[in-house]
């Protein structure tokens, strides 16, 4: 089969290498999408602690079940059935995966990183994925490449489970990047009345933010932030805070401006080696402020964001800008590098 394999920094190879074998109890995927995360173009450019090469990443994926295992009992799919899969896969005995949060386990196994990802014609769903029912079926009208889709929109559903956006809440979204989008769309779907996007790099902001309309886009290398957050609400402060960059002023800016009772989502993590702020923790006890995290998604988020661009109120063909084939993946994560597009889907076979 074809498959970009990772030989290390800046070193992605389209090449033939063997189909994967399915055994007893395995799920074999014929893969039909896979877009591009961020997480892809770090591990290109810088590495990743668990991607050893030669390794084959990618996990925003759409495929096809092509076998099942003898030994596989999982009556909700078929041969088939087209797909998508839940990344994080825990070790099945600690006490997160005890309550199914796979992706807090502290030995998670994701596919992509630790088990072979998309960027292939074909994947092995490894057992423990199986047993953790990592399959799932996409609703019927739902297009394969749309499908694509539902992993980073399962981890926007996740980070924004804590914040109980509604009716009436002005929320401030750092980050004008695919995931930074996604939450503001999803903000806007829960009721909010304002949502203000905000990122130096402004023309693309802009570029983009056109095609989501009623957004308030900010460029905080003209503006104060707080200003004119402070303005928009009658001096109030913002409802929510949704910090989707990896910049540490967007977490320390982003709890001034909040107003009383105000929420923040650090979605977005920071360098390991540089990842500590400073922060008046004042603001957090006499506004009574909630400061959440964000990793990853579970199964139910999966589930909640395919129902949601299956029912159109997430429209996730506006998200993708580019469909490369497979050979030009090494060109795919150049262009979104370069911010050209917000994302960009690789196609692996139909």
């Amino acid at each position: 089969m074809k498959a970009a394999v990772y030989h290390g920094i800046k070193d992605i190879r389209v090449e033939e290498i063997e189909t994967p074998v399915c055994k007893k109890d395995e799920v074999r995927i014929k893969v039909n999408y896979c877009a591009i995360c961020g997480t892809d173009l770090r591990t290109y450019f810088y590495g990743h602690k668990k991607v050893v090469p030669p390794a084959v990443i990618g996990h925003e994926i759409t495929g096809t079940v092509d076998r099942i295992g003898s030994d596989v009992i999982y009556p909700e799919i078929k041969e088939g059935d087209r797909v998508t899969l839940v990344t994080s896969i825990g070790c099945g005995k600690c006490k997160m995966c005890g309550k199914g949060l796979y992706n807090l386990c502290p030995d998670t196994r994701a596919i992509g990183y630790f088990y072979p990802g998309g960027f292939a014609e074909y994947l092995i769903v490894p057992p423990d994925a199986v047993k953790q029912k990592a399959i799932i079926k996409l609703p019927n009208n739902t297009p394969m490449k749309e499908g694509s889709l539902i992993e980073p929109l399962s981890c926007v559903i996740n980070g924004q489970n804590y914040l109980n956006i509604e009716k009436g809440d002005t929320v401030v979204i750092y980050g004008g990047g695919p995931i930074g989008f996604m939450h503001a769309a999803l903000a806007m779907s829960s009721g909010a009345s304002r949502v203000i996007m905000v990122d130096p790099a402004y023309e693309r902001l802009e570029m983009f933010g056109k095609q989501f309309e009623g957004l308030i886009l900010l460029d905080p290398k003209k503006t104060s932030i707080k200003d004119e957050v402070l303005r928009l609400t009658n001096d109030y402060g913002a409802d929510v805070v949704i910090t989707a960059c990896p910049a540490k002023q967007a977490q320390t800016e982003g709890l001034e401006i909040l107003g009383s009772k105000g929420r923040i989502s650090m979605f977005g993590g920071l360098p390991r080696d540089n990842s500590v702020i400073s922060i008046d923790s004042n603001i957090i006890h006499y506004k009574e402020i909630s400061v959440f995290g964000s990793f990853a998604s579970n199964r139910r988020d999966y589930i909640r964001a395919a129902e949601l661009i299956s029912e159109k109120k997430i429209d996730a063909g506006r998200f993708i800008s580019s469909v490369l084939p497979l050979e030009k993946i090494v060109e795919g994560i150049e262009m979104v590098k370069s911010g050209d597009v917000l994302k960009c889907v690789i196609e692996t076979g139909k």
